[in-house]
């Protein structure tokens, strides 16, 4: 009997680490993608100037640190929470938009990440540890800002407070698209960035936009995912048949002007 206790012990705690640690990997495999796009565009100058803050590692590896500190017991990162995501109204103009942006707050997505760009490009007196730490803030809020429910709500936040059923499991509109149309297709991060990085030459061109209009995209994606959701509570197949291209297409986007960023700061 005692053995059969534990062997069911055993098993529920192998059962709940299991989704334990995949609820710790629902987000990260979009990051890491976007990441994985960006490296494979980068200047030989800002590859050189990268690695002597981050040695020989991937970039990828350090794109999903500013998700990591949020754990962080001191109150060294506490503020950072808030930079994740920018609320605005609905179904604004650009000029309506980017009135809201500019009367914001500064410690939300907008003006965190403007900030850490003008203090990483102007400052050069930063330790290592600071470069290290701007460069995982760069890498990981430009990301968010291509992420629609990140450029969200307040009232819903950002879609967390909208519940759905994603394939008969419970779940919000927030979480379909931090992580599960994108782990619903099954590719590590560099086999997904490979499948979209299919070259371009007009890439650069194309996508080449302000960081503001780049969140106005987002919020013009949103804007289409909060109207569609209130018909469609119970996602499947034909969710992702109508938003599983468009948000491929954010990702090549996100990793692609992550590049310039990247290459404007660093190279």
């Amino acid at each position: 009997m005692k053995n059969k206790l534990n062997a069911v012990v055993l098993l529920t705690a192998c059962i709940i680490l299991s989704q334990l640690q995949k609820a710790q990997a629902w987000g990260m495999t979009g990051h890491r993608v976007i990441a994985e796009i960006a490296e494979r565009h980068l200047t030989k100058k800002a590859k050189r100037n990268l690695q002597k803050i981050i040695g020989n590692q991937h970039i990828a590896y350090w794109s999903n640190w500013a998700d990591f500190i949020k754990s962080d017991t001191s109150a060294a990162f506490k503020k950072t929470g808030s930079w994740h995501f920018v609320n605005t109204s609905a179904n604004l103009t650009f000029d309506q938009f980017n009135v809201e942006l500019e009367q914001s707050s500064d410690n939300n997505l907008y003006k965190a990440y403007l900030n850490v760009k003008k203090e990483t490009i102007q400052n050069k007196d930063l330790t290592l540890s600071q470069q290290q730490q701007n460069l995982y803030f760069i890498l990981h809020l430009f990301a968010d800002a291509h992420q629609p429910m990140h450029v969200g709500r307040a009232e819903d936040l950002g879609g967390n407070k909208i519940e759905v059923m994603f394939f008969g499991r419970k779940t919000n509109i927030h979480r379909v698209w931090d992580s599960d149309l994108v782990e619903n297709e099954q590719y590590s991060y560099t086999e997904y960035a490979s499948v979209l990085d299919i070259y371009d030459k007009n890439y650069y061109k194309k996508y080449n936009v302000s960081f503001a209009q780049a969140l106005y995209e987002t919020h013009q994606l949103a804007n289409k995912i909060y109207a569609d959701v209130e018909q469609n509570a119970n996602l499947s197949y034909k969710y992702i048949y109508d938003f599983k291209y468009p948000m491929e297409e954010v990702l090549l986007k996100a990793g692609i002007r992550l590049a310039n960023e990247l290459n404007e700061i660093y190279g």
